[in-house]
């Protein structure tokens, strides 16, 4: 019998029927109402362009004219209480297979021939990734860009939450070429030549372009919604991990840059969801599965909470269900990928998505339902957490990003450190009660912090002192 509470979500992505029209939303929420999921994860920002009409980026030119795709999901979920998460493709910039949102999307005005390419690349300059072109998060505008497109869904939209997808390098190992990505890391790191992409120093300094991209979306979105959830869909390939040292090598940390543990201890994430896309029955993929979700379960801290991605697309409804089982009986949530491929029959295009999505409500059963089936549908209530967190940025006519900054209570004992990113923005999060100050390069500031996001005025640097 299957009665844990908690999060039951449905992705629904923006690459085939599910959003473009007010009939396929009324569908979609419909179907996923009637399945017992209680929370939806809506693609919304995809590659550059969104499923809505109130963001910083343009609207997806295969929506219906003047419809607005997240609104009337918004409308309809909340009304058969479910909750919203809006999913965000943080990095993506541009999909071979997508039209084209006009000149204002940044694959127009920042791609591969433009003079500021935004774009991440390789070592000898290519840029596609399979059918996709990748935002570069050690380029200072690129993030700016990336941080306000998420922002401006949660500033505009009732959304219950924000997903980070794609908050990561691509797979491969060898991007992050761009030549401002290059000069930035050899002005905050004194480093000469081109590093190769196996050079430790250079994986990490751009393993923390991404954690502080993350960072200063998870502050900002808080800030400007308070209570709203920061999600992130994770990276688990291959095996799970025992342990932290174990998961060092994997290729999640290693190869496309992405330290969750990290972002789950400092706080910033609600809710990890991995994107443990494993196929029971082969190859030992099974166990893969299991100890992915037990190592992101020890990685928990306070109220945040780890949920269980599936491929659904990838196996059959019998097995999509025994996975959801064994993460909500191990105590995670889960989300099942996805709505629009809800079997691998229908991935396979031997089976409509209409039969999809019937053979899975026929066995899934209990694992939607409390009380083994019995007591109705799951209400997913996540604890709200109390944090105090700071947001700052330094400012000046010299370099403003890898600059330490430390935090200190009024007392005088620490509370961390951390680094500025390529705009000078830093952040803390999980602070006590109470006064922080926090110092750079000579420069310092206190503030009392209320809960929720405080914000320290910017800090004018003129000159560095050694060592920062």
């Amino acid at each position: 019998m299957v009665a844990a509470p908690g999060l039951r979500g449905l992705w629904v992505d923006a690459f085939g029927p599910g959003l473009r029209t007010p009939a396929e939303v009324a569908q979609t929420v419909s179907d996923a109402a009637g399945m017992g999921f209680n929370t939806l994860f809506v693609q919304t920002v995809r590659r550059g362009d969104c499923l809505c009409l109130q963001a910083s980026v343009p609207v997806a030119a295969d929506v219906q004219p003047g419809f607005d795709p997240l609104a009337e999901v918004i409308r309809l979920a909340h009304a058969r209480h479910l909750r919203v998460i809006a999913w965000v493709s943080v990095t993506g910039a541009w999909n071979a297979s997508l039209p084209s949102a006009g000149a204002a999307q940044v694959f127009a005005l920042h791609g591969p021939d433009a003079r500021d390419s935004w774009l991440s690349r390789r070592p000898d300059g290519s840029w596609k990734s399979g059918a996709d072109a990748w935002l570069d998060p050690g380029i200072p505008a690129a993030a700016d860009h990336m941080v306000r497109s998420a922002v401006s869904v949660v500033k505009n939209y009732d959304v219950d939450g924000l997903q980070l997808d794609r908050i990561r390098y691509p797979d491969g190992g060898d991007w992050g070429y761009s030549p401002v990505t290059l000069a930035r890391y050899r002005q905050e790191t004194g480093a000469t030549g081109t590093p190769a992409p196996a050079d430790e120093r250079w994986k990490a300094w751009k393993r923390e372009q991404v954690t502080a991209l993350t960072r200063r979306v998870a502050l900002e979105a808080r800030a400007a919604r308070p209570g709203v959830i920061l999600s992130a869909a994770t990276i688990v390939y291959g095996n799970g991990p025992a342990d932290l040292t174990a998961f060092r090598a994997t290729r999640t940390y290693s190869e496309v840059l992405q330290d969750w543990p990290a972002w789950m201890r400092e706080g910033l994430l609600d809710v990890n969801v991995l994107m443990n896309y494993k196929r029971d029955g082969v190859n030992g993929q099974e166990s893969w599965f299991d100890h992915w979700n037990a190592f992101a379960g020890q990685q928990r801290s306070g109220t945040a909470e780890v949920a269980a991605g599936t491929s659904m697309y990838l196996n059959s409804p019998e097995v999509t269900a025994a996975q959801a089982a064994r993460a909500l009986t191990g105590g995670l949530g889960w989300v099942g990928y996805a709505y629009r491929t809800p079997t691998s029959e229908v991935y396979a295009q031997r089976q409509t998505q209409a039969q999809g999505l019937a053979a899975l409500r026929g066995v899934l059963g209990s694992v939607m339902t409390a009380e083994g089936g019995s007591g109705g549908a799951v209400v997913w209530t996540p604890t709200p957490s109390a944090r105090r967190a700071v947001l700052g940025r330094v400012v000046g006519t010299l370099r403003v990003g890898g600059l330490r900054v430390d935090a200190f209570a009024a007392d005088g004992s620490p509370l961390g450190s951390t680094v500025t990113d390529g705009n000078g923005y830093y952040g803390f999060t999980d602070l006590p009660a109470g006064t922080a100050e926090v110092r750079v390069g000579g420069q310092r500031w206190s503030e009392p912090l209320v809960l929720g996001v405080t914000r320290f005025p910017n800090l004018l640097l003129r000159t560095l002192r050694a060592g920062n």
